[in-house]
Parts: C-alpha cells; structure tokens; sequence
C-alpha cells in the first residue's frame, strides 16, 4: 500500500489541474497564436508561468485505485498488475484464470 500522503497530494494534483484548466488553455491559446502582438503573447507566457506547478497536466500521476501503487498500472481496468492478479485468483475479475504449467 502506498503512503497516504502520497495518494493525497496525488488528490491535491487531480483538484489542481481540473480547477485552471480553463485558465491554462486560454493562456496557451494566446501563447501560440501567430496573429497577436509578441508583447501579448510573452504576456501570456508570464502569466502561464505564475500559475501553480502543480495545476499542469503533465505532473499527474496514474495510481492505482486499490492500493496506491504508481508503478505497473493498467490503465483500461485502473489497478496494478499486483491488485490485478490478486482480484483474479479470487475470481472478482471476469474472464481472468491465473496459469500454471
């Protein structure tokens, strides 16, 4: 199981970007519009630059919704290989059979 704090600054991250991701796509529109002035765009530029770190998209994460874990994660089904593999030896995960040879 991972920390708490972990998952919940993960928490922190997901409130972050859905709050100023209207404000971040606006600013990078004008940001990357050749039309406006250069003074405007480098505006923008500042301002995209004055939003918090954490609100970008590119700092999140994927975890897993059972346990935590960062690493090996399915996205399709939202878990890790290990909480994957545990949920189909006790049959909860439909159509999954562990092997054995």
């Amino acid at each position: 199981m991972a920390k708490k704090a972990m998952i919940e600054r993960e928490k922190k991250r997901q409130r972050l970007v859905a709050k100023y991701a209207a404000k971040r796509a606006e600013l990078k529109e004008i940001a990357n519009d050749e039309s406006k002035p250069m003074e405007e765009r480098f505006k923008a530029r500042l301002k995209l630059a004055k939003l918090p770190r954490n609100s970008s998209p590119t700092r999140l994460h994927n975890r897993c919704q059972l346990t935590g874990r960062p690493h090996a994660y399915y996205r399709k089904l939202k878990v890790s290989r290990i909480a994957l593999r545990e949920l189909a030896s006790e049959g909860k995960a439909p159509g999954m059979v562990k092997s054995s040879w």
